[in-house]
């Protein structure tokens, strides 16, 4: 077992999910951030070099660029694969499974986003489901935000000896909001054209076992991801029961719109007057007063944040990939502890 303090990550692109991981492993106790690689030199990368971070330049291309902007650089990808034990891959799609030969030739254990597809690692990783068979292996990718919370709340269900078979409807949020100004959709939804969704199947590549159907169509706004899930469940099952299911996840925030979050911005805020960096949303937030039983069957809601969910487990996917921490529930305890997951749950039942 690695001693604490000893696991060095390297982050390979900085945008909305990077700057994340690079935050969330400068406050773990047993982790170090040796140092952030990017191809730019706008605002995002002098941020970095303001909060303390070791820049490197993507290529040494990339390092003449960024040098000439005036950001300290202190050498390419490849000096900082060198300081690393573990790599963790931010860059955008289709670019982390061609740096995934990079990290391989360098004999790194490596992590890439659900945006890759799961043939690049062969394994696909979320804490509470697929951490055992992370351990020691070579490469994992952190599934998408949807999918992280379709695989953590059908988990819970799963282990409560309910779940039979799941079918979902997900209404996605357009763009991220820095990017609002850059694209998105305006006065109209866009259905995803095919049924099931790729979420569905995406989750199939943490848990095969998992009977479920995805549909998803685009919405226009920015601020986080909702879903709607009918459930067959093993047997009628009261709505105590269900909520007790869900709450066994440390993951999983059981809300209510009795309490003023009734809606995707009020969530948001109340995570921000919690002091969380960004107004990160780590948890699936799931509407217990909405949920609804009928015999056998379950209906629920949930929010996403699809740029915060997806932190808490690359933090535990490196500790499962350099072997740090056997055990699942300690590393998931870990995380929680130095991102503040649970405060929301902990806030909510004592009003």
């Amino acid at each position: 077992m690695i001693e604490p303090g000893t696991i060095r990550v390297a982050v390979n692109g900085y945008g909305v999910i990077g700057k994340r991981v690079a935050a969330a492993v400068r406050m773990q106790d047993d982790m170090e951030l040796v140092g952030v690689a990017d191809i730019g030199a706008d605002w995002r990368l002098q941020v970095a070099t303001h909060l303390g971070m070791k820049l490197f330049g993507a290529t040494t291309e990339h390092v003449k660029l960024m040098e000439g902007a005036g950001l300290p650089i202190a050498g390419d990808l490849a000096a900082l694969i060198g300081l690393a034990d573990v790599i963790v891959d931010c860059t955008p799609k289709a670019v982390g499974a061609a740096n995934a030969e990079i990290y391989r030739q360098a004999g790194k254990p490596f992590i890439v986003q659900g945006g890759e597809k799961h043939t690049v690692t062969g394994h696909s990783f979320v804490a509470e489901s697929s951490y055992a068979t992370a351990l020691r292996c070579g490469s994992t990718r952190v599934v998408s935000c949807n999918t992280t919370s379709i695989v953590r709340t059908l988990t819970a269900l799963k282990n409560a000896g309910l779940l039979i078979k799941a079918r979902g409807t997900l209404l996605r949020r357009a763009t991220d909001p820095w990017e609002s100004d850059h694209g998105g959709i305006m006065n109209t939804l866009v259905p995803e054209p095919e049924i099931p969704s790729h979420q569905g199947p995406d989750a199939n590549s943490v848990d095969p076992d998992l009977d479920l159907v995805t549909m998803a169509v685009k919405v226009p706004e920015t601020i986080g991801h909702l879903h709607y899930w009918s459930v067959q469940m093993t047997r009628p099952a009261s709505k105590e029961a269900v909520i007790a299911a869900f709450a066994a996840s440390s993951r999983i925030a059981l809300i209510r719109a009795t309490d003023g979050l009734g809606a995707l911005n009020s969530v948001k805020e109340m995570m921000s007057d919690l002091g969380r960096p960004h107004g990160n949303l780590y948890e699936v937030a799931l509407w217990s007063d909405m949920l609804r039983v009928e015999g056998d069957e379950l209906f629920y809601a949930y929010m996403v944040d699809n740029q915060a969910i997806v932190i808490p487990e690359t933090i535990d996917a490196i500790r499962a990939l350099v072997g740090a921490v056997d055990d699942a529930d300690a590393s998931i305890a870990m995380t929680n502890a130095s991102l503040g997951i649970g405060d929301v749950t902990a806030l909510l039942s004592s009003a």
